[in-house]
């Protein structure tokens, strides 16, 4: 049982660096890139729809990103989810078959604004490591009946130290998201 409640914690916190990586993916370096359109969603016939499954993305430069829409009609649509979107900062031209982004230069200002917002994406994940622990904590302390106390106490230790390492991982990730963004 102490195995089965210590595994899920582990595999809990596994997913939140997974997650706080992939957000880590939606803020821009000043390259273009795919992910940074993961959370984008187009209004496409009155339900919204992920980007990913209306177009095709290409990246003939850093800097560039073309966009294909698998459905012409679309293709204002996407457009409107793009300009609206807050975190990209980008406006894209439409030659009536495909969308061209361009990625401005980002100044300084606006790499601290993105540092800011990876912080605290980083410790939003810390928050959803330590709130796995502490329901693994509680699942431990739900089996003291049945098992025996130096074994919880085992347990515990090993919570600490996956806690520890998955704090870890985020804050390598975050480190390296930051060194990528204020990077000139």
């Amino acid at each position: 049982m102490i195995s089965d409640v210590l595994a899920s914690a582990k595999e809990k916190m596994a997913q939140s660096i997974e997650v706080a990586k992939d957000d880590f993916q939606t803020v821009s370096a000043g390259r273009a890139n795919p992910a940074l359109f993961q959370r984008v969603n187009v209004d496409y016939y009155g339900s919204p729809t992920p980007l990913q499954q209306l177009a095709s993305f290409q990246q003939p430069e850093a800097r560039v990103l073309i966009i294909t829409p698998f459905d012409k009609g679309a293709l204002k649509d996407i457009e409107r989810a793009i300009v609206n979107a807050p975190h990209l900062g980008v406006t894209p031209s439409n030659d009536g078959s495909i969308i061209r982004i361009t990625m401005p230069e980002l100044t300084e200002e606006r790499r601290r604004d993105y540092v800011k917002i990876v912080k605290d994406k980083a410790e939003q994940a810390r928050v959803a490591i330590r709130n796995v622990r502490r329901q693994a904590m509680t699942d431990l302390d739900k089996l003291a009946g049945e098992v025996g106390d130096d074994e919880i106490a085992r347990a515990e230790k090993e919570l600490e130290l996956a806690t520890k390492q998955a704090v870890d991982g985020i804050d390598e990730a975050a480190k390296k998201k930051e060194s990528e963004l204020l990077e000139v």
